[in-house]
This record gives structure tokens, C-alpha cells and sequence, in this order.
């Protein structure tokens, strides 16, 4: 029998978000294995919204299309899941299984960065009133040029888990991203949603000299353009020579302990957002690959668009 809870009222929602640590909130008729899996009283509780019926609920929650489903941690969203994504749905049923099993152990499960309360790994906090939204990223659509094809895809960049690099584990592939023939790197990132992209966290460990048994050490990102609103990627050469909606310059002191860049954004250039491309011009140092380990978008996500198309939202300045 089913121990997910239907809710009937704002209120009712909110006494269960106060009472339960883990709550997975479905705005659609889903999710009834995993409730019978993983419910646990008053520790992991599974909800069904119905929009119909409870419109104050879906609105605050900002659910504009379906199926969406929240997760909240100690009353507070913590990741989300919005449209038919199989791929990102299982990435968070391997995760809330890890929650489950972490607090029925008696701990309170890995904190994303120092202290944040998110579900999945993220190397750096959330900035106050703003959300983890990577995973509106249309990946099937995602392109990473100038890759090595020795390390990880361009999948791997989003990837929920922590980086093998910090948690010492030992994958059967690269879980990174390397440049191949020079130190630079363009990634096309096309959203399934307009965005409001408010921070991005990039998350880079290259090894030390000592520990790397290849002579060609890779190094952190320096210099980065951002370019916002693309149809598609960028060449080298066009990326060099355009005007960036944003150029950041990177440094020693930009980086975490644990090796995170928390890079704020000038928020105004980047509201409405459908696509981001973002082109490492160098490295920190004088190899001759940069290294990517994880990349998060933080920040607001807004209307819903057509899977597969892209529409540039006014002129970028320069252009």
C-alpha cells in the first residue's frame, strides 16, 4: 500500500514540510514505486500535489508545467526535476536512495558545499534566495569542443555526485573534462526553460605535479567568456573576436580549498536567458590543458520552452 500523502491544503502541505526532514513533492501521477521504496515517518515523506486543486501551492513553488517534482530538505527545495527527463529522474532516485539510507544510518547526508542545503553535490553555497537550477540544461544537446577523448564527456560536468577527485574514489572512467590539442575549451549549454542566471560555480582539481604521472600537468580556467543566447556554439575564432555578455578573470584566490570558483554574474545581462556558451580563453599556468570537473548554474528558472529550439531574446551588447 502507498504511503504517499495527498495534500488537500496549503496548510497541510506546509505541517508536512515543518514535520518531515526529507520531503519529494510530485505535481504529477508518478512516483508511486519510490514511495512505497523509501518512505520513512516523519524522515522521508512523499506528496502529491495536485495543481488543479491546489493552485496557491504550485504557484509558490513556481510549477509551471508537468510533470514536476521538488525535493525539500528541512522545509526548503532543494533540487527539482521539471519536464520528461528519464536520465535526470534516475540521477535522483540514485540520490534520494543515498539520502534514505544516510539518515536511516542516523546522519543528516552529505551537504552540498560548506553547509548548503541542497540534495546533490555542489562545491560552494547557494547564494541567499537563489536555487541550483542545472538541471534545466537540455543535455542531449549540450556541445563541449576541443575535449580530450581520453576524459569524461560533456555529461559529466553536471553530474550530481561529488567529484572522484575529492571523495577519493576510483571510477572505471574519468568523471573530468580535459582540453585536448591547447589549453582552450567552448561548451554550448542550451536550456529547457528561460533562466535567470544569477551564479555560476565551476569546479576544477587538477592533480599535482607530483601525483600525475603525465609530464602535462592540466591547469584551472584563467580567462572566461561568457555568451548568453546563442543558437548553437560558437568556432574558436568567432568566440575570440565577438564581445562576451560577461569576461571573467579567474585567479588563486578565486578558488576554494576544495577547489570551486563561485563566480557572481552581472544579473542584469543575464535575465531571460535560453543558452549559455561558455569559451575558456586560457589557463592558470603554462601547460597546455585546462580541466573541468563540475559546472552549476544557480539562479532562477522561468517559462517553459519547446524542446529543441532556441530563440535569440534581443541584442547582445556589441554585437
Amino acid at each position: 500500500m502507498s504511503k504517499t500523502v495527498n495534500i488537500s491544503s496549503p496548510s497541510q502541505f506546509s505541517d508536512v514540510l515543518k514535520a518531515s526532514k526529507l520531503v519529494v513533492a510530485d505535481f504529477a501521477p508518478l512516483f508511486e514505486q519510490l514511495s512505497q521504496t523509501l518512505s520513512r515517518p516523519n524522515l522521508v515523506t512523499f506528496v502529491k500535489v495536485n495543481t488543479d486543486q491546489q493552485k496557491d501551492v504550485a504557484q509558490a513553488y513556481r510549477v509551471t508545467s508537468l510533470p514536476t517534482f521538488i525535493i525539500f530538505r528541512n522545509g526548503k527545495v532543494a533540487d527539482r526535476v521539471q519536464g520528461a527527463d528519464p536520465l535526470k529522474l534516475q540521477s535522483i532516485v540514485k540520490k534520494l536512495s543515498q539520502e534514505v539510507e544516510s539518515i536511516g544510518n542516523g546522519g543528516g547526508g552529505e551537504a552540498s558545499g560548506s553547509g548548503s542545503n541542497g540534495g546533490s553535490w555542489r562545491g560552494a553555497e547557494l547564494p541567499r534566495g537563489y536555487t541550483d537550477i542545472t538541471s534545466e540544461i537540455e543535455l542531449q544537446r549540450c556541445e563541449l569542443l576541443n575535449v580530450d577523448p581520453d576524459a569524461g564527456s560533456v555529461r559529466v560536468l553536471f553530474d550530481t555526485a561529488k567529484p572522484s577527485a575529492l571523495s577519493g574514489a576510483k571510477s572505471a572512467s574519468k568523471d573530468w573534462v580535459e582540453s585536448d590539442t591547447d589549453e582552450q575549451l567552448l561548451l554550448f549549454v542550451p536550456f529547457q526553460s528561460m533562466l535567470k542566471l544569477h551564479t555560476l560555480q565551476i569546479t576544477s582539481i587538477p592533480p599535482k605535479e607530483d601525483d600525475d604521472d603525465d609530464e602535462d600537468v592540466p591547469m584551472r580556467p584563467r580567462t572566461i567568456k561568457l555568451f548568453t543566447n546563442k543558437p548553437h556554439n560558437l568556432g574558436f575564432d568567432e568566440a575570440e573576436d565577438l564581445s562576451a555578455t560577461q569576461e571573467i578573470q579567474l585567479s588563486e584566490k578565486d578558488w576554494s580549498a576544495e577547489g570551486t570558483a563561485n563566480i557572481p554574474l552581472r544579473f542584469v545581462k543575464f535575465q531571460n536567458i535560453t543558452s549559455l556558451v561558455l569559451f575558456v580563453v586560457d589557463g592558470d599556468g603554462d601547460g597546455e590543458k585546462t580541466r573541468l570537473d563540475r559546472l552549476r548554474l544557480i539562479g532562477e528558472s522561468g517559462e517553459k520552452r519547446e524542446m529543441g529550439k532556441l530563440e535569440k531574446i534581443g541584442d547582445e551588447p556589441g554585437e
